[in-house]
């Protein structure tokens, strides 16, 4: 039967009968049958699919159900594996591995103990004459044995316990299978197949930390592989693996030997670079960087051997300067960067009469890496450049930002000097006539400016007004370089705040790019940022900048995130102008969108003019978010925590809520028609989130219509949003009683709407649930009829709903004692809740979730103790709940612990993962290890 499932599994046209087939084979796998049936499926007339199966299965017995096996079978298990390894020597390589990998196990479960000096014995099977196999195809399976043993044991699901004793049998293992390595190595006769074979069983040794100065004389043989193009790339791979163990850098006199062995490579290095040979320019590169990044600071002290080191590091400065463009011609580079972070660190992290020796010796060097960096991040020739593919363009300017990082972070080393260094070479570069200058070195030269400039306060910095009277001489006639320009322009935002006299000598550049496509993301950020910082600085500028946006906006020159922006940008603009002038403004950049949105409205709804009217929301919203004409510390302009007033706002109406108030009936008239739809009544519902957020209590005229609005929407279609802006009118206006009316109204009325939707199948409204519960988080206070509600929702199979309602059950519970109805439904309900959470607890939720759990158990338990206990009780009382798997005992246990803690939290939570295992079966398994 299992042939015939194998037959269909692997060559029948139908997924279905491939399906049932996968089905059934892998229950037979588990079966006790699948010891008789393995070995049939790997008999030599059988076909090679067949055979994988039979040894896959014999894995799966030896790896997963060891405890199945009698005692007294091992050994005649061990025999059968070693004759079919044997067997399978010479014939097909993917079984061969499978039956290796079987016996790899079973001397894991046996090792020390049942089987002592199990990898001694396979080497000595294997190097036995006879069974009609040659000597070449015996040495390729043990060195397959012997590579999949570290590998299986790295995988393998052994005890924590286990995994000790056996980590050190196989340490000691490692002193039967170095030398056997070194003689194959070393061998002129040896076949590079062998070769290969005994790198690669190299490699998967040292992931067991085996001592560096016991594979010392090995990897020095891999070295001498390197030249070997057969050999190279796992030869490379065992050196990285060999010295990146984390117990290397205990064998110092070790490391410092391999030092000279890889300086030793630049020769090669350099052919590779001159034969445009990627593949071993990378992998040499990987040594010398292994080397250096796992060792800088071992090899830093070794003070007397200080020459050497520089070398490496000139070495790896060689690596990150490879010629050729990244990722076209080379791929080497990006390799290098990390290892330039750690040297830092480890040389800063020296105290102070130390590091000011390093710092003698690596200043210079740091200095050099940031021509060679700089000299990387070149563009290419505009014709080179056009001949890329999107994916190298994008390899590429991933590549620049990793620069960008590293620069910044090498700022903190070489501090201001670097900037001086940066502004001579872009002076000398743009006032030199004879010499003509290439845009690209120009470009790199800012990019280094602007990546430090970008997360560096430069302020203090004497040579960014030079910068800034350089930047209108530079030439600009590629979009690359003006858009580094508009960057590095935009980085400067919070200088040119302190320096208002300069925006004169920028902003012209700004708005002229303001109008251009293909600079559309640099000049529309660089603009939002210079409103966001200079806004007390531009009204003198105002008319010009508005002018500008209204016409590239009316063009449509920018997509739909760049508009925003450029509305936000123009928020912060107007803000810092007198009311009147924002009211003007405001006027002719609103009106031509008014008109629109009233001649969308009138159109019966369809797929475009529905993007329209989103659009148009969207860019009052994003108008609204940074319009605020109280003075205010704007940490918060993205509206992600209320800001902090720090003036009082003028008299008079606040002018978002005039324009609001203008607009409001069209806004009633575009919901009648699109209520059905989530996007537009989110779109409508983000300018009211926004403009509450921005303006606070200023927002308080509109709050009687708005309330009267939103009641009406939920009523006819209940949305989330809706939820989400009540919640945010309660949070801004809950203790203002002239306001409190209209949103109490509202409250209840969303309530009830709710409450019926619970009644028809909450489970069809997880967004609303979700929603719903943080509203009554957020006002638990002052309405209680939520309670049923929140068990309701603890059975949910969503986490985030779960979550919502655990964090409203905490916020409300406290309160039993100092609000009455709090205490009266409580009292009522709160077995239902109390079940809730077990079932939760017994299977019923997600694990992620018990932490949340706990938190409502340690709620009750400190602030309803006395009826938690008979609610625990009574609820434990049922056989098979929560679950069948605990017994009366366990569950006895699980309340008393729980009872007994009122202050540890955290042990509450640990007593909840404890219960939550025993309940699911998994209490003592490598699950449980994980959680």
């Amino acid at each position: 039967v299992s042939d015939e499932a194998l037959h269909q599994l692997y060559y029948d046209p139908n997924i279905e009968n491939k399906n049932l087939a996968q089905k059934w084979l892998m229950q037979a796998q588990v079966s006790p049958q699948a010891w008789q049936f393995c070995w049939a499926l790997l008999s030599p007339d059988k076909v090679p699919e067949i055979q994988y199966f039979g040894a896959s299965a014999l894995h799966t017995k030896i790896s997963r159900y060891w405890s199945d096996i009698p005692t007294d079978q091992y050994e005649s298990l061990k025999t059968q594996l070693f004759s079919q390894i044997a067997c399978f020597s010479s014939g097909s390589k993917m079984v061969l591995t499978r039956l290796c990998v079987a016996l790899a196990s079973l001397a894991l479960n046996t090792m020390p103990e049942a089987w002592p000096g199990a990898v001694s014995e396979m080497v000595r099977v294997f190097q036995e004459e006879g069974g009609g196999v040659d000597g070449r195809a015996r040495c390729l399976a043990l060195l397959e044995l012997l590579t999949v043993l570290p590998e299986e044991f790295q995988t393998s699901r052994l005890p924590q316990y286990r995994k000790g004793q056996v980590r050190g049998a196989l340490g000691r293992e490692w002193g039967s299978v170095c030398p056997l390595l070194q003689q194959l190595l070393r061998r002129t006769d040896s076949p590079g197949a062998v070769k290969a074979r005994v790198l690669r069983c190299l490699s998967s040794w040292v992931l067991l930390d085996v001592p560096l100065s016991e594979s010392e004389g090995l990897v020095h043989d891999c070295f001498s592989a390197l030249p070997d193009p057969e050999l190279f790339d796992t030869a490379v791979e065992a050196i990285v693996n060999a010295i990146s163990q984390p117990d290397s850098q205990r064998y110092v006199n070790t490391l410092l030997k391999l030092v000279p062995q890889v300086l030793a490579l630049q020769e090669q290095l350099r052919e590779a670079v001159q034969n445009g040979d990627m593949e071993t320019c990378h992998g040499i590169c990987r040594i010398a960087v292994t080397l250096g990044e796992n060792h800088s600071r071992t090899l830093l002290e070794q003070v007397d051997h200080w020459q050497s080191f520089l070398a490496l590091v000139n070495m790896i400065m060689f690596c990150t300067g490879i010629p050729g463009h990244y990722p076209v011609n080379e791929t080497t580079s990006s390799l290098t960067l990390t290892f330039w972070y750690t040297l830092q660190d480890e040389i800063m992290s020296f105290e102070s009469d130390k590091q000011a020796v390093y710092l003698q010796v690596y200043r210079p060097v740091y200095f050099q890496l940031v021509d060679v960096l700089l000299h990387k991040a070149q563009f290419p020739t505009d014709q080179e450049y056009a001949s890329w593919s999107c994916d190298e363009k994008e390899q590429f300017r991933i590549y620049r930002v990793d620069i960008s990082d590293t620069l910044m972070y090498v700022y903190e080393m070489l501090g201001a000097e670097l900037l001086s260094n940066l502004y001579d070479k872009l002076g000398r570069l743009l006032t030199n006539a004879e010499q003509p200058t290439s845009w690209q070195h120009t470009e790199a030269l800012l990019y280094g400016f602007q990546s430090i400039a970008e997360t560096i306060d430069v302020n203090y910095s004497d040579v960014i007004p030079g910068l800034i009277g350089l930047i209108p001489r530079i030439s600009i006639n590629n979009v690359q370089l003006a858009d580094t320009v508009m960057f590095t322009i935009g980085a400067l935002a919070e200088w040119l705040a302190d320096h208002p006299v300069m925006l004169s000598s920028v902003l012209p550049l700004v708005l002229q790019a303001l109008g251009n496509p293909d600079l559309s993301v640099s000049s529309v950020s660089t603009l939002k940022k210079i409103c966001r910082e200079c806004k007390y600085d531009l009204p003198p500028y105002a008319t010009n900048i508005v002018a500008v946006s209204q016409e590239v906006l009316i063009k449509q020159i920018h997509k739909t995130s760049q508009c925003m922006w450029l509305m936000q940008a123009l928020g912060f603009l107007l803000s810092a102008l007198p009311v009147e002038d924002i009211l003007r403004n405001l006027h002719s950049l609103i009106t031509p969108y008014i008109q629109q949105l009233e001649k969308l409205a009138d159109e019966t709804p369809n797929p475009s003019n529905k993007l329209a009217i989103i659009h148009i929301l969207g860019l009052l919203s994003n108008l609204f978010t940074t319009l605020d004409i109280s003075k205010q510390d704007d940490e918060s302009a993205d509206g992600s925590a209320p800001p902090v007033k720090t003036a009082p706002p003028p008299p008079g109406p606040n002018p978002v809520v005039v324009v609001l108030q203008q607009v409001f009936a069209l806004i009633q008239t575009v919901l009648s028609k699109w209520l059905n739809d989530s996007q537009v009544v989110e779109a409508v519902c983000a300018i009211f989130e926004k403009s509450v957020k921005t303006l606070l209590h200023d927002f308080a005229p509109m709050v009687s219509q708005l309330s009267e609005m939103l009641g009406q929407m939920y009523s006819t279609i209940p949305q989330a949003s809706a939820l989400d802006l009540t919640r945010q009118m309660v949070h801004i206006f809950a203790s203002e009683t002239d306001h409190f009316p209209p949103i109490k109204a509202l409250f209840e009325l969303v309530t009830s709407v709710t409450l019926s939707i619970f009644q028809q199948g909450p489970r069809d409204h997880p967004d609303i649930v979700d929603s719903f519960m943080q509203l009554q988080a957020q006002v638990c206070f002052w309405f209680l009829i939520s309670f049923t509600l929140g068990v309701l929702s603890l059975k949910f199979p969503e986490a985030p709903t779960v979550k919502s309602t655990c964090l409203f059950f905490t916020e409300l519970l406290p309160h039993c004692s100092d609000v009455p109805p709090v205490a009266r439904v409580v009292q009522e309900d709160g077995k239902l809740l109390i079940q809730a959470v077990l079932e939760g607890i017994g299977g019923g939720a997600t694990r992620s979730l018990m932490d949340q759990f706990a938190e409502v158990l340690f709620s009750l338990n400190k602030h309803c103790f006395s009826l938690l206990a008979v609610w625990l009780k009574e609820a434990l009382q049922p056989p098979g709940f929560p679950s069948s798997r605990v017994t009366t005992e366990q569950k006895d246990n699980f309340s008393h612990q729980i009872l007994r803690e009122r202050v540890n939290k955290r042990r509450v939570k640990d007593i909840v993962k404890e219960f939550t295992l025993l309940c699911r079966g998994l209490h003592g398994t490598e699950y449980a290890a994980e959680y």
